[in-house]
């Protein structure tokens, strides 16, 4: 990816959001950070609205995160998954009022699934967390956590080749345990 290009949009992000992603109604929209590949495999950081798009409009039911367990069957996941995956980059994540992140503070990804959108003209990328049974720590707060993957699956999960399926869905599950595990309360959301 372009470094300089995508620092300059984090920061713009940063600026605007500070730092915290929100989801995205139907009025307002708060478009966050999210990591595609194109038809190349190439990596593009993109401003993405966090409430997957059916049919052209906002899904009528929660869709701001899908279910791991229902990617291969839910008619409104399954498509997504098996062609259009993407990363939510973050260095924490939020489960009822507790901040969640690895030990060193280290950033991961999230996985990802999106469509595309239409506003007038103007097209938009829109998305839904992948999650995961909680483990571990995550566990004590809520049932679900992020699918969060591990650098070595980035590019599986990104390439616009590879058919999501039950494979995939394996690997991403298997690569996430460790990550998933080491996941700790660092605060509330109140800090």
């Amino acid at each position: 990816m372009d470094e300089q290009e995508n620092r300059h949009l984090l920061e713009q992000w940063i600026e605007r959001r500070g730092g915290t992603a929100r989801i995205t109604g139907k009025k307002a929209v708060n478009l966050n950070p999210l990591i595609t590949a194109d038809a190349d495999g190439q990596r593009e950081m993109q401003l993405a609205w966090w409430w997957l798009h059916v049919g052209n409009e906002p899904a009528k039911f929660s869709a701001f995160n899908a279910r791991d367990d229902k990617l291969l069957s839910s008619r409104a996941w399954k498509g997504s998954f098996r062609e259009h995956r993407a990363l939510a980059p973050a260095t924490w994540y939020v489960e009822k009022g507790k901040r969640f992140a690895l030990p060193d503070g280290e950033g991961f990804g999230i996985a990802s699934i999106t469509t595309t959108a239409y506003r007038g003209d103007e097209e938009t990328l829109t998305y839904a967390l992948v999650t995961r049974d909680a483990v571990a720590q995550p566990a004590t707060v809520h049932p679900r956590m992020p699918l969060v993957l591990p650098p070595e699956l980035h590019d599986d999960w990104l390439d616009p080749e590879l058919v999501g399926d039950g494979e995939l869905l394996a690997e991403a599950l298997s690569a996430s345990e460790e990550m998933s595990r080491s996941m700790v309360i660092v605060g509330d959301t109140a800090d």
